[in-house]
């Protein structure tokens, strides 16, 4: 039997998981957490073989909950085909990474896999991010476009980061120059469409 966690922070989306899955003979859902803090705690009390996890949930995002588990394989399940999200998924060590629209049967197969050693990525995402290339945002433009998606002037944007208004503003405009954009809310779309963020 494949024991399976279920990290989603929509109540609904996890019990219809967990319905699905119970119809195979082979699949058992061993628990049900609805934030990435909760994971770690989890997957100590309860073993399972494999963890499905969402991306974006409250507390640690899916990526870096994937990145901190080990000897528990991990299949990211979620709505953002975006090439950059799966590109930080596999550096992150995962073995599995499906969109929500799948088939249940194709989700059943995926844990199946997984829980054999094999690693299960969806095909056209795969392509899209063969030909979406690198994230070529360094870790400091990543943090300079995510503090600037809420609209912050670059004041705010360097006293949050600890940085000079000046070294904010260098870091926001080679990020504008790397995502070919106008203005810097253009940037923070781009890279947020690309999963570069």
């Amino acid at each position: 039997m494949i024991g399976v966690l279920l990290a989603d922070d929509q109540h609904l989306v996890r019990q219809a998981m967990a319905a699905l899955l119970s119809f195979e003979d082979d699949i058992t859902v061993v628990g049900e957490v609805g934030t990435g803090d909760e994971v770690a705690d989890a997957v100590t009390r309860l073993r399972p073989d494999v963890v499905l996890l969402d991306i974006e949930m409250p507390g640690k995002d899916g990526l870096t909950v994937a990145a901190e588990l080990s000897g528990v394989r991990v299949i990211i399940l979620t709505t953002f085909g975006r090439p950059g999200y799966l590109s930080r998924a596999v550096d992150a060590g995962v073995a599995g990474y499906v969109l929500k629209d799948a088939r249940a049967e194709e989700l059943a197969d995926a844990i199946r896999k997984v829980a054999g050693g094999r690693r299960v990525i969806d095909r056209k995402l795969a392509a899209a991010s063969r030909s979406a290339g690198a994230n070529p945002l360094t870790d400091r433009e990543r943090d300079v476009l995510r503090a600037a998606a809420d609209g912050a002037t670059i004041a705010e944007i360097a006293q949050r980061l600890f940085l000079s208004a000046g070294t904010a503003r260098n870091y926001l405009s080679s990020a504008g120059q790397k995502m070919g954009a106008r203005n810097r809310a253009e940037a923070v779309r781009v890279a947020e469409d690309k999963g570069w963020l």
